[in-house]
């Protein structure tokens, strides 16, 4: 819901009254996460919760949910024939939570604070991410837009003013001061990103020092071949153990052939996102098995019995729904309810 979160304040402020539909459980293979969410006022959609693949018949949920009010969650099984009435034809299974966006969700959007999307899922503000990029160039003005996009915080810092703008850099916390001195007393934490686009030999060496010494989750330097040997050896000269000197991503980026500023930051933040995950950056199409990991999945959720639903076997029998519908508390809807012809709806 975090993910949406502005255009639904938005669309509150602007006197709209939304049903809100979220995906609490995913089994198999699914072409969004676990905490997606997706929204409906009657007229207009925000948001995407499955790439496409459940959108229209959410949509006649969310129609229910705004008529009566009643919180509603719809579930679309693995099964060959529902999967192609929706659309779903990645084989997954979807548990999909609808509900009106109240005041007190409204508040803990504001607020970012938790907030209760059903019983027994908590989503969490997002992680406040921070890229500091070292160097006013081209490249980092391309960085630090597409960083943004991704809802990275962009610091930049260097120590001329001319070309350390907020013309150059909208959006990015500007920084004009010598880059060692200032980085003394920044903060550095275990989700922060470091690029070092200038290399500067003034101060190039003793700043990538101190941030190999930071807990810094990813230190990257721009240059070439060349420009890194020396700065290997000038990190070892100042006593840079080789334990630290291994976490330095240089020459940063990806090999992805870019040659353009732009492409060049997709590079960039190609390697910070697959450093970030850890996984292998090698293309889907010669890798095997979940393209979304279990574990990135039940990341959102919070519960032990979300995050046991979220990482739990693909073949859905209907044992295992029923266990997972008693461990969410959601009981089945009468007969006399209403029930999409896409899935089976459950009421709270």
């Amino acid at each position: 819901m975090f993910e949406i979160g502005d255009r639904l304040l938005a669309a509150v402020t602007a006197g709209k009254r939304l049903a809100v539909a979220t995906a609490v459980v995913i089994d198999g293979s699914a072409p969004r996460t676990v905490g997606t969410s997706m929204a409906f006022d009657g007229t207009t959609v925000i948001g995407s919760i499955a790439g496409g693949c459940v959108e229209g018949a959410v949509i006649e949920t969310c129609e229910l949910v705004l008529a009566d009010g009643i919180p509603r969650t719809v579930e679309y099984g693995v099964s060959d024939e529902s999967a192609f009435s929706v659309g779903l034809t990645c084989g997954g299974q979807l548990r999909i939570h609808v509900q009106l966006l109240d005041d007190e969700l409204i508040g803990a959007l504001r607020g970012q604070r938790s907030l209760e999307v059903c019983a027994g899922f908590i989503e969490h503000p997002p992680v406040d991410r921070h890229l500091i990029v070292f160097g006013a160039m081209e490249f980092s003005a391309a960085l630090s837009a597409a960083a943004q996009v991704l809802g990275y915080r962009v610091t930049l810092c260097d120590p001329r003013a001319l070309f350390a703008t907020p013309e150059r850099f909208p959006g990015a916390e500007i920084i004009v001061a010598w880059p060692t001195v200032w980085f003394e007393t920044a903060r550095v934490n275990e989700r922060t990103v470091i690029c070092v686009l200038s290399h500067d030999a003034r101060f190039d060496a003793e700043l990538i020092a101190l941030a190999l010494g930071s807990p810094a989750a990813f230190v990257g330097a721009m240059g070439s071949r060349r420009t890194h040997d020396r700065r290997i050896a000038s990190l070892r000269e100042r006593g840079v153990s080789e334990e630290a000197i291994v976490r330095l991503r240089s020459p940063i980026g990806l090999d992805l052939g870019a040659s353009s500023v732009e492409e060049t930051a997709i590079a960039i933040l190609a390697e910070v996102i697959a450093a970030r995950s850890e996984a292998s950056a090698r293309p889907l199409s010669v890798t095997s098995g979940a393209i979304h990991p279990a574990p990135v999945l039940a990341a959102v959720a919070t519960d032990a019995v979300s995050a046991a639903a979220s990482i739990a076997a693909t073949a859905a029998t209907a044992a295992t729904a029923a266990a997972r519908a008693a461990a969410t508390d959601v009981a089945t809807v009468p007969a006399t309810a209403p029930v999409s012809t896409a899935g089976s709806v459950l009421v709270e």
